[in-house]
């Protein structure tokens, strides 16, 4: 399977790091309080705050950072997050999907639909840009934890249909629905995940021009720098051409 189209890729060479990093934690905290608010606040027995907290111990997040994110769940009484999905058409008409997690939902469609428009895009119906792509379970795991020959072994063993080593990390994907069985079985043996996550993964890309690149990474970035944005996909082809 070709590269997917998650952004993180991309973002992580463009630098500015003090600067990401506080945008990481914001959204990675995020994710912690709304976890433990709508499950268990033991880890152990929530997957979804167990793997939200893996993927904030993997961007180096401190504990205490964690720990706060938790015990703001019983604070957050009156206040509902939901989980809300954007989609649309991007510059050189780039699929773009969005996924936010919001306490306003009037405010961030407003901001989402400003940033398609200011870049010569437009933001559709759900199911405009979908269909572009498909749904799969994708759990990374630093290649410093397993070698390349182990957790390919184990990924076959753990109900996983795909298994790639990459440079820095191995990728497992499996469906949907499995990610969390797939997951458990391979904590067996895997202590430290990078990310747990449910990604829109491109299903043909679409190859940009040298000299129009910098206008879809700028598109891409403003999204990811919305405050209510945790996830930008897209069927970009941003490498080297």
């Amino acid at each position: 399977m070709a590269g997917h189209s998650h952004w993180a890729g991309i973002k992580h060479k463009k630098g500015k790091a003090d600067k990401q990093r506080s945008k990481i934690f914001s959204k990675l905290s995020k994710e912690i309080t709304v976890a433990a608010k709508l499950g268990d606040k033991d880890p152990g027995m929530n997957p979804r705050l167990r793997s939200a907290i893996q993927a904030a111990r993997s961007a180096n997040m401190p504990k205490d950072n964690i720990e706060r994110a938790i015990d703001k769940s019983s604070a957050v009484t009156g206040i509902n997050f939901e989980n809300l999905r954007y989609e649309g058409f991007g510059p050189e008409k780039i699929a773009v999907i969005v996924e936010t997690l919001t306490d306003n939902k009037n405010r961030t469609a407003s901001n989402i639909r400003t940033i398609f428009q200011k870049s010569g895009g437009n933001l559709g119906t759900q199911g405009s840009a979908s269909h572009n792509f498909k749904q799969l379970g994708i759990i990374k795991i630093d290649k410093q934890e397993i070698s390349e020959e182990n957790i390919f072994e184990l990924a076959i063993e753990s109900g996983a249909d795909e298994c790639t080593s990459y440079d820095e990390f191995h990728e497992i994907q499996c469906s949907v629905n499995d990610i969390y069985n797939v997951k458990k079985k391979l904590e067996k043996t895997i202590i430290n995940f990078i990310s747990t996550e449910i990604e829109w993964v491109s299903l043909d890309r679409v190859d940009i021009d040298k000299e129009k690149k910098d206008s879809v990474i700028e598109f891409l970035e403003n999204l990811e720098d919305d405050e209510d944005v945790q996830n930008v996909f897209s069927n970009a082809n941003l490498g080297n051409n």
